[in-house]
């Protein structure tokens, strides 16, 4: 578990798993940078009893406000290098935007990745025009890279995606 001063991030617990299927599932809510793709509950609840949303590949946390309400998610999963994982993260209410639970949840996640593991390049991809996703990277220290056109298809057209990245000694030199 990770504290901060907004919010807790912390693994899935069986007692969750039915408020954050339905919160995963909330299409609209998805808003236009995510996919409406979902898993099946079905599917969901059997992935969480194999592994609970944690493997080798990949591991979820759920972000939860100072109330223990869920609001968002936030993983980290493999990508292209061995050295190098990537983030991702969703706030599930878009009310809740602008308040710095991201934000926090990244930065805490961040500093876990690179004390407990030897990654030395961590990334985040984000819709060129998903300001708030970019101003959580740019908040955690992440430089833009570049663009990935047309890489993603979501909301039935191919969109492009804008890479943000952190090194190792970056991080160190941020945490100075």
């Amino acid at each position: 578990m990770l504290k901060g001063s907004l919010c807790t991030v912390r693994h899935l617990l069986t007692a969750d798993l039915n408020t954050f299927i339905a919160l995963v599932n909330d299409l609209p809510s998805r808003g236009d940078h995510f996919s409406a793709h979902f898993k099946s509950p079905e599917t969901m609840r059997k992935e969480f009893m194999q592994n609970g949303f944690v493997s080798d590949d990949s591991e979820l946390f759920v972000i939860e406000d100072s109330l223990h309400h869920i609001v968002g998610v936030i993983t980290h999963f493999k990508s292209r290098t061995p050295i190098t994982r990537e983030i991702g993260y969703r706030l599930f209410d878009p009310k809740l935007a602008g308040r710095g639970y991201v934000t926090e949840a990244c930065r805490m996640l961040v500093d876990y990745l690179f004390k407990v593991h030897q990654y030395h390049r961590l990334e985040l991809l984000t819709a060129p025009e998903n300001v708030a996703s970019i101003r959580v990277a740019q908040k955690c220290g992440f430089s833009a890279e570049g663009t990935l056109r047309q890489s993603f298809f979501i909301n039935g057209r191919y969109q492009d995606v804008q890479v943000f990245s952190l090194l190792r000694p970056e991080w160190e030199a941020l945490r100075g």
